[in-house]
């Protein structure tokens, strides 16, 4: 069976050393398998307070990075890219001090850009990506850590939106150090299949974040789990499956991923609930 695991931002956002204490303990004490540790500021979490209470709870970690205001591996500034580079470089650095295996995210531009492309300019800013994320990758090769690059859904960038897209512009760098990290919301609004694209990605699988269609907890909605489990089975995924959603008491996280209404009576109750169908989908 799978681990299961859990990305904080289902509580609160920025995650700070002072502020995880508490917050790993309940993710601990819910039951899960793994925490999802976000790192939105370089030096915001360090593997001197992290590891000891990953350690003290049991728990694996896994790292994702977030392409806030400024960020960008195909910038026209170099400036700006190489800044993209080094918080990058931060976030492998402490996925490796941790023991995390791998830094996933929508490492393309600013999370919530959208802009036309023509397939020339397209092909130009794909040819941006690979340089961009070439040193980002040598890095991670010399830390053991891989990098997984997740498609978004296009309200939040017109780069890469489907396995395809994201396969086909990250192609000559693929394997070894760079895979895809698949998200199941995502993948319900800009796939016909998620299964069918689970299976498109295949061996690339970095990673796997999973919510329901409403971006609250798995289970219970319009999402395919019975065949997105088979997909993952077929394709030999035998990495954590990651819930990851928000909470609409943050203004921050909020307005970023659109989160205006409840999406359980409590996140708690969204952790648990969302826990108890990956254990019993897994188990299945």
């Amino acid at each position: 069976m799978r681990a299961i695991g859990i990305n904080t931002w289902v509580w609160t956002s920025p995650l700070r050393d002072a502020t995880a204490p508490e917050a790993l303990a309940r993710v601990a004490g819910l039951g899960f398998d793994l925490v999802e540790l976000p790192l939105e500021q370089a030096g915001d979490l360090t593997a001197d307070a992290i590891g000891p209470l990953l350690e003290q709870h049991g728990l694996g970690a896994a790292l994702v990075g977030a392409m806030g205001p400024g960020r960008s591996l195909v910038d026209d500034d170099p400036g700006v890219v190489q800044r993209t580079q080094d918080y990058l470089g931060a976030c492998i650095d402490l996925a490796a001090a941790l023991g995390a295996p791998a830094v996933c995210g929508p490492f393309t531009a600013e999370t919530g850009r959208t802009w036309r492309m023509t397939a020339d300019e397209r092909r130009g800013i794909v040819g941006r990506l690979r340089a961009g994320l070439a040193p980002v990758l040598e890095r991670a090769a010399a830390r053991g850590v891989r990098i997984g690059i997740e498609p978004l859904n296009r309200y939040e960038t017109s780069l890469l939106n489907t396995v395809e897209q994201s396969l086909d512009a990250v192609e000559p760098l693929l394997g070894g150090q760079l895979g895809l990290a698949l998200d199941t919301y995502h993948c319900g609004i800009e796939e016909r299949s998620t299964p069918d694209a689970i299976r498109r990605a295949g061996d690339h699988i970095v990673h796997v974040q999973v919510c329901g269609s409403d971006r609250g907890a798995p289970g219970g909605d319009q999402t395919d789990w019975p065949g997105v489990r088979a997909a993952l089975d077929e394709v030999g995924y035998a990495g954590p499956l990651v819930i990851e959603s928000f909470t609409g008491d943050n203004d921050a996280i909020a307005v970023a991923a659109s989160i205006w209404r409840p999406l359980a009576p409590t996140q708690d109750d969204l952790a648990r609930d969302g826990l108890a169908f990956l254990r019993a989908l897994e188990a299945a």
